[in-house]
């Protein structure tokens, strides 16, 4: 996102209009105006999407989007004189957005998967049991979603088509995408969140086919718009996918991951079942290179909740002398194999989306230095020197500035009573520029990946790190994963939730299918003469008996992750437990760690604990998967159970 070049003062010539191409009275799509591109750059099959949608939605102009450092100012621009985004002047090329306070956050109860039958995309849970993984929306009830909401919807607006990559441009590994939205926000995100503009076009002109996406922050039912800057209409917001058509439909919303639709909507959702179909892996994942002191370097793909430190893991500072960490991804990794059998990933995304509270220059320096340029920042606060805070920033700012909330209220450190930066306020900034962007980040090819952790928040009886014992085990241990909630997120106190795999918004085909694919990988893997990684669960957030964390984490969490490098050159430096493989003693390494450990409080494994985890989770099983659970995910279960009983 580059510079402004020049203050926007007049609405009608924001939109990048050239003269010459007002004047061509032949670039139009159903008589309406191309202003910025040519109806010529469309093939045929992205033109007929965009004739589709301009007699749906009825803007008053059309903005082929080209992805220029000029377009993107102009776009900055508009959005300022808008009143949509401020100019955060202490940093180079930052923005502040403030949205409408009823468009804050992904809508999961308002997020569904059509398909002609309802087990295709979800499964069918345990009479009188709701089910929690997915929403299912009939074929007939989809239409009648977008005919309820979409006509007429982008009157007065301008209609942007946005052509994008999910994954370096010239990967094999990479699909592209139309998004066509009203939200000249969502284009400058889309811009740092993809790579985006008129090489997509030309990728695209052989009439390749796309993943559809219509996107429009709507319109209210009566006509009002309560916040001009942030027209949205949150009591009709409605995200829809169609996985045979391999498409996106979202209405209402200008936020994250309702409205820029290349990121959970295209890159999980549709990813998934693209990825089932052609045999590969769509998945919650961060992507970290580690080097070793010997100058051997590995990667690892991990998968974690909300809250429990996927991207300080991404972004790790090790503490370990001779360690390097360097950032493939964040969030989200594709992983397919090559000829050779080896699981490759990308991570399809160009930018970070990153939640802001939490995030400071103790707990992840390199994210740190990765927002302050270029950067859009949404509903975080503002400070009087042009910069921002948000809740963990209290060491980092001077006690004199003056701070604004992210409803644009007065606020004073240790006095007001709600945050500054709204719980799940974020920073857009491009993946470049993080200092420890790892070298192949945009390999054509993908970087080979050696194991696979899951982990979530327990604060009881899960040790630090164990080993699955096999392929199987470790798709259990995916699909059994649990974490606790906190009460910033959308529920009520502290629970233990269920989220397998990290993945419970986000399947986009029935989860019993999902468990399948990923059992059948061993096998795929096997056919072309490989193997799969290992695969770990660890749990950074164990509390000893004062209720204190037992393990140090952050950068400390390179001490476990040496270990895991140890286990992928099979080293014996394990010992077996009713639920996998621990370090043994001595195997890792706690010289000149920060803080002591009690190593066996950190380790051990309580058979009653266990013996409940186990039920809980079958109770689990048995309320959401009564008909869909693969058999060889029971007999984990009960081979789990088995040794556990035996403890």
């Amino acid at each position: 996102m580059p510079q402004v070049i020049e203050q926007f003062t007049k609405l009608p010539t924001a939109f990048g209009c050239s003269p010459k191409l007002r004047s061509v009275t032949d670039n139009q799509i159903r008589g309406i105006s191309i202003v910025n591109g040519h109806v010529a750059q469309l093939s045929t099959k992205i033109r007929t999407f965009v004739e589709e949608s301009v007699a749906m939605c009825q803007p008053d102009r059309i903005h082929i989007v080209d992805g220029s450092e000029l377009e993107s100012a102009t776009l900055i621009n508009t959005l300022h004189a808008l009143g949509t985004i401020q100019p955060l002047p202490k940093y180079d090329n930052c923005w502040l957005a403030r949205t409408n306070p009823a468009d804050v956050a992904r809508v999961e109860s308002k997020t569904f998967i059509c398909t002609q039958r309802r087990e295709q995309a979800i499964p069918t849970p345990k009479d009188g049991v709701k089910g929690t993984l997915g929403n299912w929306i009939t074929p007939e009830d989809y239409e009648k979603a977008i005919r309820s909401r979409f006509p007429g919807c982008m009157k007065g607006r301008t209609m942007y088509v946005v052509p994008f990559s999910m994954g370096p441009i010239a990967s094999p590994l990479s699909k592209f995408g139309i998004e066509i939205t009203d939200s000249a926000y969502v284009v400058c995100s889309m811009r740092i969140m993809t790579r985006m503009g008129l090489e997509v076009l030309q990728k695209l002109a052989d009439n390749s086919d796309f993943i559809k996406c219509l996107h429009s922050v709507g319109t209210p039912a009566n006509g009002k718009i309560t916040m001009p800057s942030w027209p949205c209409d949150p009591e009709r917001t409605i995200i829809l996918h169609k996985p045979a058509n391999n498409e996106i439909v979202s209405y209402g919303s200008g936020y994250g991951g309702n409205s820029l639709l290349g990121k959970k909507c295209f890159a999980l959702r549709i990813g998934s079942t693209i990825a089932q179909r052609e045999g590969w892996l769509a998945e919650h994942m961060l992507i970290l290179g580690i080097t070793d002191p010997n100058g051997v370097k590995k990667y690892i793909a991990a998968a974690f909740p909300s809250a429990c430190g996927k991207t300080n893991l991404a972004m790790m500072t090790p503490t370990l002398p001779g360690y390097a960490m360097e950032c493939v991804g964040d969030d989200i990794a594709w992983m397919k194999f090559d000829s050779k059998g080896q699981l490759r990933a990308i991570n399809p995304e160009n930018g970070f989306f990153g939640v802001a509270p939490g995030t400071s220059s103790e707990t992840n320096p390199n994210a740190m230095q990765t927002v302050y340029k270029n950067t859009i920042f949404t509903n975080v606060a503002a400070t009087s020197d042009g910069g921002v805070f948000w809740e963990g920033m209290e060491k980092e700012i001077d006690p004199e500035v003056e701070i604004t909330d992210w409803l644009g209220q007065p606020w004073k450190m240790g006095a007001s009573k709600t945050p500054a930066a709204h719980p799940n306020s974020r920073f857009c900034a491009p993946a470049s520029q993080c200092p420890i962007i790892d070298p192949a980040w945009e390999d054509n090819e993908g970087v080979p990946i050696s194991a696979i952790l899951f982990g979530g928040r327990r604060p009881e009886g899960v040790p630090l790190i164990y080993e699955a014992n096999s392929w199987a085990h470790g798709v259990f241990v995916g699909s059994a994963m649990r974490s606790e909630t906190t009460a910033a997120a959308e529920h009520k106190g502290k629970m233990i939730m269920n989220d397998p795999f990290a993945m419970r918004p986000f399947f986009g085909y029935n989860f019993g299918d999902y468990l399948k694919h990923w059992l059948s990988m061993e096998e795929r893997a096997a056919a072309v003469g490989g193997h799969m990684p290992k695969i770990f669960h660890v749990n950074w957030f164990r509390k000893g008996s004062d209720g204190k964390f037992l393990w140090p984490g952050f950068g400390e969490n390179c001490r476990v992750l040496d270990w895991v490098l140890q286990r992928v050159d099979e080293h014996e430096c394990y010992e077996e437990t009713a639920i996998g493989r621990i370090p043994s003693k001595g195997a890792l390494n706690y010289t000149d760690l920060s803080s002591p450990v009690n190593e066996k409080e950190l380790f051990s494994i309580r058979k009653d604990f266990w013996l409940k985890e186990v039920e809980d989770i079958k109770q689990y099983f048995d309320n959401q998967l009564p008909h869909d659970l693969p058999q060889e995910i029971a007999q984990q279960l009960d081979e789990l159970k088995s040794r556990v009983a035996q403890m």
